[in-house]
């Protein structure tokens, strides 16, 4: 059971930090906003592990998609945190708890207008206040922290945030500052490309946010320098890479409706082994029996291959094309080895579970869901190492 402890003090006009008496460490207390009056009092460290996932992606590249999926296989709804601002962007399980790191915004929506920085933009980011508030909470620390809210894009009030067994931090930055980075237990980057990507934001955007077509293709073109610059260079530190291409089984596509899909696994990160197909370490291109897996024109392919990836050995196991039956998914299941499973079939009941999710008919909804279950499997190994850590040192 977490022990918490309270402390208070009179709030003060930058980044503060106390020391307990009963830990003898000092620890992250507050941050006054220039953008409020409220001023903070309240610290509270509880004695339990925290684990830091970074998930880095572009705006409108399915990380709230990735999200709802990780969470689900920690058991528990993610929800917004109850009484806080309805325009909150954390959501809280049981398990885990989501920052979203455009509440690091250093500048406002009318800001970047004023200074002609897109949000990628590191001088529209306030990466010290990230690191601190990350570090507190992998600490074991409670933080207030800030609230971007994407309806007026404005800056909030902060709100409370405790510190949960699973921390996941998601954004555009996740892995740029290498405090950050060397906070994080494990790493994701959702690589979608420029046409697939374009045709996911028309959707979003349109749909959703009632943008016009020529608005959104406006804000493409003018993010564009900046993800090139800050954004993709991140999924050379990503421990996971989930790479989104056009299909290559219909010639000439132009739709972008069926998605060819790669989980790319870099090779000897401790507590995570990648998962394969058939054969570990071999290379293979296979396609489903048809009697035993219903999908529609263009069909099925797999691939696995170990390769290279910026200088990283990884493993690579594709899928191009769309299922037909969800329930199928068990004898392409049944194929694969180290998917962390704690029970035969437990991918494709999860993949059935959020059937009404975007992408649970592709290679999209598939990995994210694999990489789930090896991110439990890797949070468990490490309480497991930790626990066995402390019970040494008491010996």
């Amino acid at each position: 059971m977490a022990v918490s402890t309270i402390y208070s003090t009179q709030a003060l006009n930058s980044t503060h930090f106390l020391t307990s008496s009963s830990s003898s460490k000092q620890v992250f207390l507050y941050r006054r906003q220039p953008q409020t009056n409220r001023r903070f009092n309240t610290l509270i460290t509880c004695a339990q592990e925290t684990i830091v996932i970074g998930l880095a992606a572009d705006s409108g590249c399915g990380k709230s998609t990735f999200m709802r999926r990780l969470t689900s296989v920690f058991g528990g709804a993610a929800k917004p945190p109850k009484g806080g601002n309805p325009d909150s962007n954390t959501l809280i399980s049981d398990t885990t708890t989501v920052i979203c790191l455009d509440d690091y915004h250093s500048l406002d929506r009318y800001g970047r207008k004023e200074q002609k920085v897109t949000a990628l933009d590191p001088r529209a980011n306030d990466f010290d206040l990230m690191y601190e508030q990350v570090k507190a909470l992998k600490n074991g620390i409670a933080v207030e922290k800030p609230i971007y809210n994407h309806v007026t894009g404005l800056l909030d009030p902060p709100e409370l945030i405790q510190p949960p067994k699973i921390l996941v931090i998601e954004g555009l930055h996740p892995m740029f500052d290498e405090r950050v980075r060397d906070l994080l237990d494990f790493s994701i980057y959702l690589d979608i490309s420029n046409e697939v990507k374009f045709a996911w934001k028309i959707q979003r955007d349109m749909a959703e946010r009632g943008h016009s077509l020529e608005s959104i293709k406006a804000s493409i073109e003018a993010r564009k320098p900046d993800f090139d610059a800050f954004i993709d260079p991140q999924k050379q530190y990503a421990d996971a890479v989930i790479e989104v291409l056009p299909t290559t089984l219909i010639p000439d596509d132009n739709e972008g409706k069926v998605l060819r899909v790669r989980l790319i696994m870099k090779e000897g990160v401790k507590y995570f082994s990648p998962v394969y197909l058939f054969d570990e370490g071999s290379t293979i291109s296979w396609i489903p029996c048809g009697r035993k897996l219903t999908c529609s024109y263009p069909g099925i392919k797999f691939n696995y291959e170990p390769d290279s990836y910026f200088d990283h050995e990884v493993s690579v196991l594709e899928m191009d094309g769309q299922f037909d039956r969800l329930d199928e998914l068990i004898y392409v299941e049944s194929h694969l080895s180290n998917l962390s499973t704690k029970f035969y079939g437990e991918v494709t009941q999860q993949m059935l579970k959020h059937a009404d999710f975007p992408g649970s008919n592709n290679g999209t909804g598939l990995f994210q869901t694999i990489v789930g279950l090896k991110i439990r499997d890797l949070y468990e190994q490490l309480i497991a190492n930790k626990a066995t850590a402390r019970a040494e040192a008491k010996a």
